[in-house]
């Protein structure tokens, strides 16, 4: 699962809407990629862990991804402002990466590569909630309200039309990424967010793969098939390193609220891949719950029409006679994934 996120300043408004903007061929390009990309780690951790264990996975993934990072991040100023802030930079390791891609492998062990993607879906909406909750989001407006309970719904019907073949547990280890991809942007925007994005990234990487090293090391399978390899260098080099670099570079290229629809459609690439590849089965709650988890997170995940005040924020413009300073860079969820 790729880290769900983006860095780039916080908007106040159009956080799913693409209206008023002329996309290049460059953005297009870059977005399709993404797209695949972080849609993608899902058939590949369903593959991986049939010869590797999760947690071995974990440190092979981040050891690949972070030392691939490196350079960008040494390049980028290196890891000094970074480790001056280690208490909130754990803590987001912890929750977007080191437990989450844990816990993704333990359930994709027992469920579908596609059914994890559709749920994992629902992180927008959890995300509202959380923002709400610790007083970081945008006020909860009837439409607002409307969607998340759309996309609880369809996150009942996905689960709850196949619950018989469905392992309970895999389904808890799912809902505590969710929460967890969900929360860590928080962090990232009040504590991390003014911080050189590579060094983050690969800081949060490489903090992940020591932690898994004596579990990685000591847990060594005796055979990988060239199918396990594969999807371990994919995850690693593709799905990390190269997914941060191109996704940076499409935040620059079209903004970062434009850059997280992303997250709404990854999860179809996820069950394209594993109906197509793994043979898996489109079952009814995939048919009827992902439509109102998608346009329950879209609805969710929207803003109204700002003050004036903050579209002069958001473009980090000061208004005349005000003390509206530029809004500083920050994390906005993207895809997770």
């Amino acid at each position: 699962m790729p880290l769900s996120c983006c860095y780039g300043r916080v908007s106040h408004y159009g956080a799913v809407s693409w209206t008023g903007a002329v996309v290049s061929r460059r953005g297009w390009a870059l977005f399709a990629a993404m797209c695949v990309i972080w849609g993608i780690p899902y058939l590949l951790i369903r593959v991986a862990v049939r010869d590797v264990s999760p947690g071995t996975l974990v440190f092979l993934r981040t050891a690949i991804g972070g030392a691939v990072l490196l350079p960008l991040a040494l390049r980028s100023g290196g890891f000094g402002s970074v480790l001056r802030r280690w208490k909130p930079l754990v803590a987001f390791a912890v929750l977007e990466i080191a437990i989450p891609w844990l816990l993704l492998g333990n359930a994709e062990q027992h469920l579908p590569s596609s059914l994890t993607g559709l749920l994992i879906a629902a992180v927008p909406l959890v995300g509202v909630v959380a923002g709400r909750l610790t007083g970081t989001g945008d006020h909860v407006d009837a439409r607002r309200w409307a969607g998340l309970l759309l996309g609880l719904l369809g996150v009942g019907l996905l689960v709850g039309l196949d619950l018989g073949s469905l392992s309970g547990l895999a389904l808890v280890e799912v809902g505590l990424t969710v929460i967890g991809y969900a929360t860590a942007p928080i962090i990232m925007a009040r504590q991390l967010s003014d911080l050189p994005r590579f060094p983050v990234v690969c800081a949060a990487l490489l903090l992940s793969a020591v932690a898994w090293a004596p579990y990685g090391l000591t847990h060594w399978p005796r055979q990988v098939a060239a199918t396990g390899v594969a999807s371990i260098v994919v995850l690693g080099l593709v799905c990390t390193a190269l997914a941060f670099v191109i996704f940076f570079a499409l935040i620059a290229e079209i903004g970062p609220a434009r850059a997280t629809v992303i997250t709404y459609v990854n999860p179809a690439i996820a069950v394209v891949l594993g109906l197509v590849l793994l043979g898996e089965q489109f079952t009814a709650g995939m048919g009827i719950g992902f439509p109102l988890i998608l346009i329950g997170s879209v609805l969710a995940a929207s803003i109204g029409r700002p003050r004036k005040s903050d579209r002069l924020a958001d473009s980090g413009l000061r208004p005349q006679g005000s003390d509206l300073g530029p809004t500083a860079p920050g994390l906005a969820a993207g895809g997770r994934r």
